[in-house]
């Protein structure tokens, strides 16, 4: 009986003892975490909210522990900012889910519609990577140029639902290389890369109805016409009176007008190399044109008609097609990864379109942008207001505590290896001059526009943590350098102490 009684004091005196240290430990744990949230306070107030380049700017942080799912610092993250390109990520969220693991290039299907006369139809996909320089393999462009003999071309375009320019965009940068307008069928990025010819390369093309100098060369003989078809003659020019200029060099530049694709020569006091302009697209009508002129065929032009057709349950044509096929062109993070790195626009821009087409059959920003906020992000903790891809627009307003849930959305659904190849990290990309001493334990992307300096992403700290976070940064006066560089020793500071 002592013995048992003996066991029994025992094991209540060891459960009180468990009791005690639990207790503590809980409460150490608090005070702890109370005191990570104080020091990153205190460095947010020193490192970025006093900073000489944010005393006048809205500013807004979070910072949130994916392992204890606990934020570690608010600061106005509840707030709404214009995020300049971090918008890239809710679009790269969206194709990472919905493009699967290839992007579809091209659908095609036969009919036999017309008497006596095979006709493959293709429908256009929004795919960016279409004779892209960046891209070699072309499995879309070697469809069409295979030789097909007996057979015709249909071109069948009921998708495109949308306008060239996204919502709030500045559209008097119409010519800038980074607001190539957005289309169904794009071709060469819908960009026109206009070359000077060396001097001894220059001639005059007389074959020609309308004789003309061929001066300067572009990605295909279809924007050569169009280039070198209306050069004006002045005397800085390459011709005066009819006579080329032996010198190598051109002072001059390039203008598009707005509407149209008429291109011309401006005085400049600079040399002309070569320059990238964007094209008017006109739906997918440029496109057409291109690869007819490219390949030596023409395609017919197929109308809507009452007749359903079995293509995404859309619009009836006047051609019956049994069955449609996809030509995969390129593996979707080959895609996604310049899109964050670089922050290419046209490529965002084209993917949330290419979302689109795959979830609604249409190709439009703002039903598919509703489509997401109702279902993925109903969860967000501020309802956003999202309107383009890419974030040239100033009518997007999101706050940091979304792109934290976001990001933690992208963690989970598709790993944090798969993140880490499509974002950037230190030293590369847009943070190609920042975090250089964080490369491979910072992955995130930037966002700028004039007052407006953004950054998020996901940050290992040195005791093995992961963090996501989220800086927005609206209405600065100083330089985006200075912010950026503010923010980065913040930053630095987390992953070295925590």
């Amino acid at each position: 009986m002592k013995y048992e009684f003996s066991i029994t004091r025992k094991t209540k005196l060891f459960r009180c003892i468990k009791q005690f240290i639990i207790h503590h430990l809980s409460f150490i744990i608090l005070l702890s975490s109370c005191s990570i949230e104080k020091q990153i306070a205190k460095s947010a107030k020193a490192d970025v909210l006093d900073a000489k380049a944010l005393q006048t700017a809205h500013v807004g942080i979070s910072i949130f522990d994916s392992e204890t799912n606990k934020y570690l610092y608010n600061y106005q993250g509840d707030k709404y900012f214009v995020p300049a390109s971090n918008i890239k990520i809710p679009t790269c969220y969206a194709a990472m889910k919905y493009l699967g693991d290839s992007l579809v290039g091209l659908r095609y299907g036969y009919s036999t519609s017309f008497a006596n006369d095979n006709v493959i139809v293709i429908q256009p996909t929004g795919d960016p990577t279409f004779l892209h320089e960046e891209f070699k393999r072309q499995p879309a462009f070697n469809f069409l140029k295979f030789d097909k003999a007996g057979i015709s071309w249909g071109f069948l375009d009921t998708i495109w639902k949308d306008e060239k320019w996204g919502s709030g965009w500045t559209w008097n940068d119409y010519d800038a290389t980074y607001m190539a307008e957005r289309s169904s069928m794009p071709v060469f990025g819908n960009v026109v890369n206009i070359k000077l010819k060396k001097a001894a390369d220059r001639f005059l093309d007389s074959s020609l109805r309308r004789p003309r100098y061929n001066v300067f060369k572009t990605q295909c003989h279809f924007f050569d016409s169009l280039i070198n078809s209306d050069l004006s003659i002045e005397a800085n020019s390459f011709y005066f009176n009819g006579e080329t200029v032996a010198s190598e060099n051109l002072y001059g530049r390039f203008e598009r007008q707005l509407d149209r694709n008429e291109f011309s020569i401006k005085e400049s006091a600079n040399i002309f190399s070569q320059v990238n302009i964007p094209f008017v697209a006109n739906g997918s009508q440029t496109a057409k044109w291109i690869i007819a002129d490219s390949l030596n065929i023409s395609f017919r032009n197929l109308q809507p008609s009452r007749t359903k057709s079995k293509f995404n349950g859309g619009f009836g044509h006047s051609v019956h097609v049994e069955n449609w096929f996809k030509i995969h062109s390129q593996p979707t993070d080959s895609l996604l990864k310049p899109m964050m790195h670089r922050s290419d626009n046209f490529f965002a821009e084209q993917s949330l379109l290419m979302v689109s087409n795959e979830k609604l059959g249409v190709m439009n920003d703002a039903k598919i942008i509703d489509t997401i906020l109702k279902t993925d992000f109903k969860d967000l903790p501020q309802k956003p207001r999202w309107v383009d891809g890419s974030g040239l627009s100033r009518y997007n307003l999101f706050t940091p505590q979304d792109f934290v849930v976001i990001l933690t959305k992208m963690k989970n659904e598709f790993g944090i290896e798969r993140i880490k190849v499509v974002f950037p990290t230190g030293g590369e990309g847009t943070i190609s001059s920042y975090y250089k001493t964080e490369s491979g334990f910072i992955f995130a992307k930037t966002g700028t526009l004039s007052g407006v300096v953004a950054f998020s992403g996901f940050l290992y700290t040195k005791k093995g943590k992961l963090l996501i976070f989220s800086t927005l940064v609206n209405n600065h006066q100083a330089s985006a350098t200075d912010v950026r560089k503010a923010m980065e020793k913040f930053l630095q500071g987390i992953r070295n102490n925590y």
